[in-house]
């Protein structure tokens, strides 16, 4: 069965990041996939959570927000911390694990940097959108910590991004939009480094259980998804090796 707007069964949606997207931030972008649009944000903070304070280190966090209208009915907004709900929290906390990952904290420093995750317009994949665009983001706001003397070397040690995959009408299919993912007999995110290395996984037979041998067709389209999401944020960031 055809999918809803024709791509093939290993096909992206189209992707665009477009940086300093907005004035204040010391690293921002838009992504675009297909029709979801997340605006990131990176913000330079000279100060550490208890955790980490007088270690020397760095720490790297997010928060996520789904916009009121980023769907086709109204979310009620997340007023504060203390009322985000549930999706909202695990998905900024798996954002905050998929940068740190590649981030050296005792390269960056004592400071925090957060990375805001705010989705304008939803149509399936917004964490995944989140962790390619936030990753850019994240490496512009420490280029700009490099460029003006603050930490003596780049701390990110390798790119990440993040990709959907599923089974749909009983395929394996890369790239979910809303109308596939909304009735997928199985839900994947993969989060990926440009070496193909794994961040996480998170997978879910909603429909049905699956096999072995349908996860490795799933992996495999992940692989090529995040390969050109890296390709993405390299016209950004270049080579980081």
């Amino acid at each position: 069965m055809a999918r809803p707007d024709l791509r093939r069964n290993d096909e992206m949606r189209k992707v665009k990041i477009i940086k300093d997207y907005t004035m204040y931030a010391e690293g921002s972008v838009l992504i675009c996939v297909g029709n979801t649009k997340v605006i990131c944000n990176a913000s330079v903070e000279e100060n550490v959570p208890p955790h980490v304070k007088g270690t020397g280190k760095g720490w790297v966090t997010a928060e996520y927000n789904m916009l009121p209208r980023a769907t086709n009915t109204r979310n009620r907004r997340d007023i504060s911390k203390l009322k985000l709900n549930g999706r909202s929290a695990e998905i900024q906390r798996l954002i905050g694990r998929s940068l740190r990952a590649v981030t050296d904290m005792e390269a960056l420093g004592e400071r925090q940097i957060t990375v805001d995750c705010d989705v304008i317009q939803a149509d399936g994949g917004t964490r995944c959108a989140s962790i390619t665009g936030g990753f850019v983001a994240l490496w512009l706001a420490c280029k700009k910590l490099v460029d003006e003397g603050v930490i003596a070397k780049m701390p990110l040690t390798g790119q990440v991004a993040a990709v959907s995959v599923g089974i749909w009408e009983d395929e394996p299919i890369l790239d979910l939009a809303y109308a596939e993912d909304s009735h997928a007999i199985v839900d994947a995110n993969f989060v990926m480094t440009e070496k193909a290395e794994f961040v996480e996984i998170q997978g879910t037979g909603e429909g049905r259980p699956f096999t072995k041998e349908e996860l490795n067709k799933l992996m495999s389209l992940a692989r090529r998804g995040t390969g050109k999401l890296c390709r993405e944020q390299r016209k950004i960031t270049g080579d980081l090796g």
